[in-house]
Order: C-alpha cells, then structure tokens, then sequence
C-alpha cells in the first residue's frame, strides 16, 4: 500500500514509543484459545502454551516442513539491501527515473530536472504490478507510481513550489507500462518497447458504469460527467484473463484543498477524508482542478478501479464505478465456477470495509473482447463477519449494496444506484457491515477454495463504538495486524455466505509471552513480523506475504528488523522469511515471470522520512524506489 500505511504512517513511524503497547496484553483470548478458534489447520496451528512447549515449536518451525517451502528461511534485517536465503540472488530491474523511452533523459539525482523529464521515466514510489507475456522472451510490465517524496524529488524539498514542481509530482504519480525482454543475463527493460506508456494524474480517461454522467461526477470542464483526467496514488493491482490490468486508486483524499477560507467541506465528503489543507502535495494551488472551492465534484471522480489495456498505448483507461468509490487497495479477480467474474476489494483505512463484486455478465473463454464490458455492470457487496464471543472463526454473510435495497434509499439519503456507487462508505455503513482493521491486499488461492485478506493494523480498534474488538479483529489498539481467510459456500464465489478463520495473528513472542500480543501459534520468534500489507499466491499456492510496518527495532518490534516478504503454506500454517528490504522501504507488488523463475517485487520508499538509506545505488546516492528480481542459482522455481 503505502502511502495509507505510510500516509498518516497509520500505526507505525508515529509510534515508535511503544512503552504503552508493551502493556496492552490480552489476556482474555489467549494462544490456547487460538487453537479452538482456528481449528485444525496442519502444523502451524498447534499451540505452544508453556515455555518448553514454545521451545520445542520454534524449534520445530525454524525447519521447513512443508513440501511446498524449499527454501532455508533467513533472520531478520537490519541492513540496507535485499536480503534472500542461501541460492538466490537480488538483481535490480529499474528505478524512479530511469527513462522509459530511447529520448528520455537519464535521472537527475539533483532534483532540478523538469517535469517534461519525469513524464518520460518511470514513476516514484513503485507498488503493485502484474506481468503480461507477450511471448516465451517478452512480456510487459504494468507498475503502479503511488506517490512521490517530496524531500527526494525536489531540490528545495517542496517548501517553494511552482507550477512545473506540481506538474513533475503529477508525472511521478499513476502506471508505468513497459516492455521487458529475456536476456543471457536476465530480463532487461526495453526502452524501445512500442507498448512502452507513461500514465499520469493528467492522461485522458472515461467513467463507465452505472455511476458515469451523474451530476455529482460533472465538473465545468466536463459537463457530461463521463470524462476525467488522471489516476493518482495508485497503490496494489489486479489483472483480468482477458489481458487488462487493474489499477486502484486509494489515498486521493490527500491531494484535494482551498484556500477559500469560507468553503465547507460536506459530511460526505469528510467520511472520505477531504479536507481543506493541501500542505503535502500543494497540486490546489496551482492546478484548480484540485481547488475544492472551484471543483467541488472532482474528488468524486477519483477513489476507483481503473482498467487499462497495456497492450494498446493509445486507449483510453477506463474508471469502473460499478466496483465501488473508496480507498481502493487492490482488485483480486477470478472466475467462478459459474462464469461470473468476482472481484474482491479491501478498503484501507481504520474501521472501514472487505467487498465483493460480481459481474451481471459471464466469463467468455474464446473471445477476449466479447469480456471487455464485464466490469462495467453488476453487483456489488459488503462483508459481515459473525462469530461467537472470543471465537477465531464463524460465519459471514455478503450484504448486497443495491438501490432500494437494505435501507438503501431516499429516506436514508441514497436517491440512485449512481450514489449508492459514489458514497459507498455510507451505503456499507448504512447495510451493517463489519469495521476491519485496514483491509489491504487480497488474494484467492489457485484452487478457488479459499480467499485471504490482510488486515494491517489498527490503533482504534477498541477505542471507537464502531470498532468492538472481537471476530476477524481480535485485538485492541492492533499494531502487528492478521491475516484473515474465508471460503465461500459450496465453492460457489457468487454466494452470498462464507465461513472465515484467521491463517494468522502477527505479533512478538519474544516481547509478549502470552495472549494475542505474542501472535497466533504459528508466529514465533523465528518468523515474526508486523502490519502484513502485500499478499499474493503463486501457481503452486505458495502465499507471499509483504509487510508495511514498524522498523524501529525496538520494544514492541524489536527483533523484527526492516520490513519483509514472508512464504506461507496454508495447509500446513508454516511461515518462513524469505526476503528483508533495505532501510524504511515498504516491501510491496509481486509478479512472476511466466516459468515462475523470476519473481519480481518493489522495494518503495527506502530512506523515508530522511531513514540513512541508500539503496540500490549505495554510498552516499539518494535513495530510489525500485523493482528487484530474485531468481535462484540452480535456474529453478522460486520458492520450490
């Protein structure tokens, strides 16, 4: 994610004093209850209850036992590079500012190049991806640009700003779409690639669906309501079988403001955190598109999934408001078994929601473009979690969020599907939907049998009515995060009810010796981590876990070292560290060369906040958002 998890940090840099988290122990779920509330999962849900017992099973989880982890798991990290087991390697892919095109420039590290510079160079802050095959040696590249640093992007560090510094950051921002190809020494960039497209905060785009043309979508410039400029903190994907990438725009909130000292902001608008001060990004100030006070409705035009065609440079992207208006964290799509496409969708805030879309039209296996449309139209839903007092597991239903439906109507302040779609917070709050603990990343499982969530953290938790502890968000004031799995019933993606357990509950048992602060039974000093974020399975159904969390090293944390990718297996609940990133960095976005042989991810933001980061370049350079590949020695399958 990061900028969310990164943005007011959530739970994390702001609290690295954490002698007030050490005390938060709760006792009344215990590592034994975990058991109970998990079930039988294999392995990694035995409990480990008495000293001896702990020692016996981290001894124990240190060994792979699974048959799907091959790999000897690695200690945690302080050092500023990418870390990988014994038989791997780490080779770095591209940079922020490395050039795109055969004319564009090289990086300026001085922070004075243009912004007709950036506008031809990948883009700041990588984030989720996904892989596209051209052939057995090409393929594409799609690669979120979630948000710049203002402090590496700028020589005067952002405090003067003028108009061409707004037009740089908005050409950092969005999707990077490039040609890769297979070399003797690995794939390379293609900087001649024809696919090879820069998408900003000012490409052209069109809103589809039954939200386009409404009067809260009109703006002056657009008085149809259908067409819209730019994507812009971008964080996770999807991907669609028939070939499209999916984008989700998440904090938009973050680059909206005024200087109209008598505009008032709307409780509408408030619930997804508009407000009138613009002091990170200062885009109001200098592009009226962004000036609340003039363009009232163009925040309603961002908060969606964006579809894109990466294989045809001059289409337009496409906003699908059919999936719902909010802080969009990633699109994880399947086909069910009936033909219906369903897409699952996290909200990544404290307190708000886990949805699922499913398509009015069916899957079509032998004409890609008779698919394209199925995101423009159907259904969308909300999740309510059930389960009894001090459970770990239980039932859940899927609350359909249609006009006239579920209290969805005038009389509660919804008067069209098309509001229904634009304030969806509202409508799911209105319908009873459970509050979760910053859903993030979801991912469904190869065999279709179950479906996961990570669910970061949340320091409200317990602190605010519509935020009880209990169900899938066992914790108050949560600051290590869960992983939460459901299957639906009977298989059958398009029903309306699930059953859900926890895979697993992040936390430190070397600072907390009982209760849930010391994680679930297969969390042990060996493998732990804090605020799971990135989430993705491979072929095999090995389960990557990418963490956004706390690295302070200390206290709460301490022993957790930088943040990192972890591979679980979900029939055995064994989770070993695969990967440690460089200093501050967000280990973020998963992609997998078409053997599997090549794993690509994102290493974003190292040296944040002025963290002594240097990576990738070392010395004294500036550090650089980047995408490294790790492939293994021997040629074979990450991760086998």
């Amino acid at each position: 994610m990061s900028y969310n998890n990164s943005h007011d940090r959530c739970s994390n840099l702001e609290e690295q004093q954490d002698s007030e988290f050490t005390q938060i122990i709760d006792m009344s779920v215990s590592r034994r209850t975990f058991l109970t509330g998990m079930g039988a999962l294999g392995l990694g849900a035995f409990v480990a209850t008495t000293p001896l017992a702990q020692s016996v099973h981290a001894a124990m989880n240190s060994k792979v036992q699974s048959s799907l982890i091959g790999f000897n798991p690695i200690v945690a990290s302080t050092a500023d590079t990418v870390v990988v087991p014994e038989g791997y390697k780490v080779t770095n892919l591209i940079s922020w500012g490395d050039p795109l095109f055969e004319s564009a420039p090289e990086f300026d590290p001085s922070g004075n190049a243009p912004a007709s510079s950036q506008a031809q160079q990948f883009g700041d802050n990588t984030d989720g991806m996904s892989l596209f095959a051209v052939d057995d040696d090409r393929a594409v590249l799609a690669v979120n640009n979630e948000y710049t640093n203002n402090d590496l992007l700028y020589h005067h560090q952002g405090e003067n700003m003028t108009a061409d510094d707004v037009l740089k950051a908005q050409n950092a921002h969005g999707v990077s779409v490039f040609e890769i190809k297979k070399t003797a020494a690995g794939w390379k960039v293609d900087r001649s690639g024809k696919l090879n497209r820069r998408i900003t905060a000012n490409t052209p785009m069109k809103l589809t669906g039954p939200a386009a043309g409404h009067d809260l979508l009109k703006t002056a410039a657009d008085s149809s309501g259908t067409e819209v400029l730019g994507t812009f903190n971008n964080c996770a994907n999807g991907e669609t079988p028939w070939g499209t990438y999916l984008t989700c725009e998440e904090n938009f909130h973050n680059y909206f403001g005024t200087e109209d000292g008598f505009y008032e902001v709307s409780e509408r608008q408030k619930r997804y955190g508009i407000n009138t001060t613009d002091k990170r990004y200062q885009w109001s100030k200098f592009d009226e598109r962004f000036d609340l006070s003039k363009n009232p409705n163009e925040p309603n035009r961002h908060g969606w999934v964006v579809e894109i065609d990466p294989m045809d440079p001059d289409s337009a992207p496409l906003k699908r408001t059919a999936l719902g208006r909010f802080k969009h964290e990633n699109a994880a799509l399947m086909i069910d078994n009936s033909g219906h496409v369903v897409v699952y969708l996290g909200d990544d805030e404290r307190g708000e929601h886990l949805y699922k879309f499913v398509s009015k039209g069916k899957f079509n296996a032998t004409s890609g473009t008779a698919n394209r449309d199925l995101l423009a139209e159907g259904t969308l839903y909300v999740a309510k979690f059930e389960a009894a007092e001090g459970e770990l597991k239980g039932r859940g239903k899927w609350i359909e969020l249609s006009f006239g439906k579920n209290g969805l109507t005038p009389e509660n302040g919804f008067n069209s599907q098309a509001e229904v779609l634009i304030y969806t917070r509202q409508a799911a709050t209105q319908v009873g939907a459970t509050t979760m603990d910053r859903p993030e990343w979801v991912a469904v499982h190869p065999n279709k049998l179950s479906v996961c969530c990570t669910l970061t953290n949340n320091k409200n938790r317990g602190k605010k009515e519509n935020q009880p502890v209990g169900g899938p968000n066992p914790r108050a004031e949560n600051r290590y995060g869960q992983i939460v799995r459901w299957s639906p019933v009977n298989g059958d993606h398009t029903a309306h009810e699930f059953s859900w357990d926890l895979f697993v509950i992040a936390g430190n048992p070397s600072v907390h010796r009982e209760g849930l602060l010391a994680g679930s039974s297969n969390i042990t000093t060996e493998n732990m981590f804090n605020s799971p974020d990135g989430l993705g399975f491979d072929k095999d159904g090995r389960l990557w876990i990418m963490t956004d969390g706390q690295y302070s090293n200390k206290d709460g944390f301490a022993g957790m070292g930088n943040n990192q990718m972890l591979c679980g297996d979900p029939e055995t609940g064994e989770i070993h560290r695969f990967l440690v990133g460089p200093i501050a960095c967000e280990v973020t976005g998963l992609a997998f060369s078409p053997d599997q042989r090549t794993m690509f991810v994102g290493i974003q933001h190292p040296g944040e906040k002025g963290q002594p980061s240097h990576f990738p370049g070392g010395g004294e350079s500036k550090p650089r958002s980047t995408i490294v590949m790790i492939t293994r020695e021997d040629g074979g399958i990450i991760g086998a």
